[in-house]
């Protein structure tokens, strides 16, 4: 996982990018249920989710969606493209 911050269309973002099985997924680093830091959590490489380390909310990074309670919106994903050896988001 790294984390980096990027300035988006509804102003700057920290974004966590998770490598799962060798693809790349972007996610915001903020839980919905309680704008906690996701990229803190537990992430599983194999299932591609991370835990929110405050209340366990269970994200997949595919979709950006809550797998388990309390949370039930789900939070932003980017597109991700590797270019020359670049990864690049889009995140307009």
């Amino acid at each position: 996982m790294k984390l980096i911050e990027a300035d988006t269309e509804e102003g700057p973002a920290k974004i966590g990018i998770f490598n799962c099985g060798g693809r790349l997924f972007a996610i915001e680093d903020r839980c919905s249920h309680d704008d906690g830091p996701l990229a803190e959590g537990e992430f599983d490489a194999s299932a591609c989710t991370v835990e929110c380390p405050r209340h366990g909310s269970l994200f997949d990074l595919t979709s950006g969606r809550p797998k388990t309670l309390p949370a039930y919106q789900p939070v932003r994903t980017f597109p991700v493209a590797i270019e020359d050896d670049t990864i690049k988001l889009e995140v307009s």
